[in-house]
């Protein structure tokens, strides 16, 4: 089966349309039999049409979700979408959250599908917007809570809490380094931080640390977002856009993977 780009990303975007207009069937239908929804990225992942059901129960399904897409990237089958998702939890209490979606897509039956959909998207931010919603907030706290235990169970909900685990400030302020070294063209400070790690472009398109200098020097870079045990952030120059995800070891100390999304290739 031959797919293009356009191809990709129609398939990436009907996930949230479908999510939108409340199309569950359509949604868990865009999925393979095996596929993984992580979200956010550090919680217990939902494996399977059953479990992303659930998911789409609990956390979808009672929410009115919009989206305000900024730019999306696609390299090789994996499309990455940079965009604030707006929530709407209650009446009076509407969340607004940055967020990278990663789609990894296959061909399964004939039809590119959703093997893999990784939210990066901070919790604890989100928790935050939540307490300070004050009173309007309750209702649906208790609403969420209920609904939750009763789709997920106690190791589900579990799971989900999971992704307060993470980077703290170390592992936010170590990607924040690494990207002010790229930007700045510094590759000898590049290899401090991320000697001997795998560095691809896409998911699996090896990149040298030299690689990676020519196509993000000269760049600035913001919405640093952490995950569970990864950072994301954009980078622009020259009007064009990068997203860039480290995955950190499990101490923080230090980086273990870096993968870069970018459609801008280097000569």
């Amino acid at each position: 089966m031959s797919t293009t780009r356009t191809d990709l990303l129609a398939t990436a975007k009907r996930s949230l349309a479908a999510a939108g207009a409340h199309d569950r069937d359509g949604w868990v239908g865009l999925f393979t039999a095996d596929g993984r929804v992580e979200d956010p990225v550090g919680s217990q992942p939902h494996r399977g049409h059953v479990a992303i059901g659930q998911f789409y129960d609990t956390f979808i399904g009672p929410r009115g979700i919009t989206h305000h897409p900024h730019v999306d990237i696609v390299v090789g089958t994996t499309v990455v979408r940079d965009l604030e998702l707006e929530i709407r939890m209650a009446p009076t209490l509407t969340m607004q959250v940055p967020t990278y979606i990663c789609y990894n897509l296959r061909a399964d039956r004939d039809e590119l599908r959703i093997a893999g959909l990784s939210a990066y998207w901070e919790l604890p931010t989100m928790i935050g917007q939540f307490v300070h919603g004050g009173l309007a907030a309750v209702p649906a706290g208790i609403a969420l809570g209920r609904t939750m235990f009763t789709n997920q169970g106690l190791s589900g909900s579990l799971g989900f809490l999971s992704g307060f685990r993470g980077l703290g400030t170390d592992g936010k302020g170590l990607f924040a380094r690494f990207l002010d070294e790229s930007c700045g063209g510094d590759e000898i400070g590049i290899r401090r931080l991320a000697a001997d790690i795998p560095i691809t472009l896409g998911e699996s398109e090896p990149l040298t640390t030299s690689d990676l200098v020519k196509h993000l020097s000269g760049g600035t870079w913001d919405k640093l977002i952490r995950s569970g045990r990864a950072v994301a952030a954009r980078v622009e120059r020259g009007g064009c856009h990068s997203v860039i995800i480290a995955d950190l070891e499990t101490d923080r100390s230090a980086i273990a993977r870096i993968r870069l999304f970018s459609e801008i290739r280097q000569p």
